[in-house]
């Protein structure tokens, strides 16, 4: 049986897994290198493997091209207008549900006191 500690990574592991989708797309209204935005996203505490975006790719919410002009080619994505629209009510969902979950854990912290 795992212990607490190895048992709270896997949680919280899960937890950011969850909100990947949300990160990427948020950050995708213009054309972005994806190195790049691995960079800007792992830089604002959001760790993203760049094999990421392909299956969003796949997926139909991010379309890529390739830039070929500098020294060595770029793949840049964008949100497709389908992610935006997923972006959107995903943007929706999770205000509603950190909403949630702010008042049920000020609760508990009143509790607490």
């Amino acid at each position: 049986m795992a212990g607490e500690k190895e048992l709270t990574a896997a949680l919280n592991l899960e937890l950011r897994r969850g909100t990947l989708v949300l990160s990427v797309l948020s950050q995708m209204a213009e054309p972005a290198y994806g190195y790049a935005l691995v960079q800007r996203l792992t830089s604002r505490g959001v760790s993203i493997d760049p094999n990421t975006l392909y299956p969003l790719e796949g997926q139909g919410l991010l379309e890529s091209r390739w830039e070929t002009g500098g020294s060595k080619p770029r793949k840049y994505y964008q949100r497709t207008p389908m992610g935006t629209r997923v972006y959107q009510e995903l943007r929706e969902d999770w205000r509603n549900l950190t909403a949630s979950m702010a008042a049920m854990l000020g609760e508990e912290e009143q509790h607490d006191s």
